[in-house]
């Protein structure tokens, strides 16, 4: 491109109208490889801008409707530095979710970030190396940033972050993933809002001067709200072409002082920015850790996420909203497979649309998720786990869900102590069931275990598979005549858990 200057208004798709816009310049030439690889995804962006967005589904709204086909979401995702550390390689990530056969992942904005060491995780992505993070908001000239380099200057957008972002965003759509962008973060301990551009320690323009819980409120005296906003239309505006793509308000909204009139007033900014684009994504709010009754929920809001959420039990409670209940977060039940199977089985086969395991094997330098982290990680997460979501997938998929529902008195008796049955079922007709080792049960059993299910069935004669959910393989099948009352089925000798796939074959 030679010497000269870009208006960063045009680059990053800045509204003329927000603060700053139109005054951020850089050197051309130093970006043409840039925005040589951006120009080059424009015949994407066409593609997936031509298709609606991710969708609750209109038949059954516990599940989504993405690229005409009935979905449910399901991944072993990073620690969600992907877009804001620099040194991530982000391609190379979503190949490995893609060849996993994986269709999520979840990502944060970079208005927060980590410390390295913030809560015991080793070689955190959402930790990046000093100088190398890259948030929405472009540097300024002034030194004294706390995770190094200038400050930053919340009227001006930089640039090559949304360059970035497309990018991931574009390269996310070809392989077939979902993105949760998630806006906000509140901040856990005085550590991370050192960090952050909204300290007013960290930025030139006099707003952020509050403690960290008073961050997100309506309260105006700390001056960050207007920026907040006017952040949140800028990224809105930014990814309005894409079909994979759905907002989370805020990340565990619990902590840190988030009002919930505040969550409301983001979403209303997103309905009021989308609504001018002509375009309409998903919204989501992070509800709880492991279950809460919703109450009086934002209009627009669509999914209803949870972390830790074992057993499900929330799903349950919420499932009369008729919006789609994800679990989006595991974690702080060891490092073993285990546990984290169990719960992303339960949880989707009690009724939930959406699981995301946090997957610690992917840092900068491996992101194909081959890091080996130590033993005490607060989770798990390997190539054999994402394995084992890959045969979660495929088992639901195999089946009509979206006719189906939870019934989990379908089975009647002969759960084993310790063990928990969940099931889905399109009466009289299909039937998923699986039966889990409940890790926090401590006196559960360890070793064999053989089984005889009482299954509720209407009359009639059924293909019976039995799916280990570990290795995928079918470890039997059976034929069941059921003469409507409650039919015995022996399941065949397992360890940790077993899935049934139960069809109708006659009358």
């Amino acid at each position: 491109m030679g010497e000269g200057t870009v208006n960063c208004a045009r680059v990053g798709r800045c509204d003329p109208r927000l603060p700053g816009a139109g005054r951020c310049r850089y050197r051309a030439g130093m970006n043409a490889t840039r925005l040589t690889a951006a120009l080059a995804l424009l015949p994407a962006l066409v593609l997936h801008g031509a298709q609606p967005p991710l969708a609750l589904h209109p038949d059954n709204p516990h599940y989504f409707l993405w690229r005409g086909q009935p979905a449910v979401l399901i991944t072993s995702g990073e620690h969600y530095g992907a877009v804001l550390n620099r040194d991530f390689d982000y391609r190379k990530y979503l190949d490995t979710l893609a060849r996993d056969g994986l269709n999520l992942t979840r990502t944060f904005s970079g208005v927060y970030c980590e410390p390295p060491g913030a809560f015991n995780i080793t070689r955190n992505t959402l930790a990046p190396a000093p100088g190398r993070l890259i948030c929405p908001w472009a540097r300024s000239d002034q030194p004294g940033y706390h995770g190094g380099g200038n400050k930053f200057d919340l009227s001006r957008w930089d640039p090559e972050y949304f360059a970035r972002l497309k990018d991931f965003m574009a390269h996310a759509a070809t392989r077939g993933v979902v993105v949760e962008l998630n806006l906000f973060c509140p901040f856990y301990e005085e550590a991370m809002w050192e960090l952050s551009p909204m300290n007013a320690r960290n930025n030139v323009n006099g707003v952020g001067a509050v403690a960290r819980t008073n961050v997100y409120t309506l309260d105006r005296h700390g001056g960050l709200l207007p920026f907040q906003e006017t952040l949140v239309r800028q990224l809105v505006t930014a990814l309005r072409d894409f079909d994979n793509l759905y907002y989370e308000i805020c990340n565990e909204p619990y902590f840190g002082g988030v009002t919930m009139a505040w969550q409301h007033r983001i979403a209303d900014v997103i309905v009021e920015a989308e609504r001018a684009l002509g375009v309409r994504h998903l919204i989501s709010m992070n509800i709880a850790n492991d279950k809460a009754k919703v109450e009086n929920p934002h209009p627009a809001v669509s999914i209803f996420n949870f972390h830790y959420a074992y057993p499900p039990d929330t799903v349950a409670m919420n499932y009369g909203l008729n919006k789609v209940i994800g679990d989006n977060e595991t974690g702080f039940r060891g490092t073993n497979d285990l546990p984290y199977r169990v719960e992303a089985w339960s949880f989707l086969l009690a009724g939930g649309g959406l699981f995301n395991h946090l997957d610690y094997s992917f840092t900068v330098g491996h992101e194909d998720g081959t890091f080996v982290y130590p033993a005490n990680q607060p989770g798990g997460g390997n190539p054999a786990f994402r394995r084992q979501m890959k045969i979660l997938g495929d088992f639901l998929r195999g089946f009509d869900f979206l006719r189906m529902k939870p019934e989990a008195a379908v089975v009647a008796s002969g759960v084993p102590a310790g063990h928990r049955a969940y099931a889905l079922a399109e009466p009289g007709r299909a039937y998923a069931i699986y039966v889990g080792r409940d890790s926090r049960d401590k006196n559960a059993p360890t070793g064999p275990q053989h089984p005889t299910l009482q299954l509720r069935l209407p009359a009639g004669e059924y293909a019976a598979e039995w799916v280990n959910p570990r290795t995928g393989q079918v470890d039997r099948r059976d034929t069941v005549r059921a003469a409507g009352e409650l039919t015995p089925l022996a399941a065949p000798v397992f360890e940790e858990d077993i899935a049934l796939r139960l069809r109708r074959t006659g009358p």
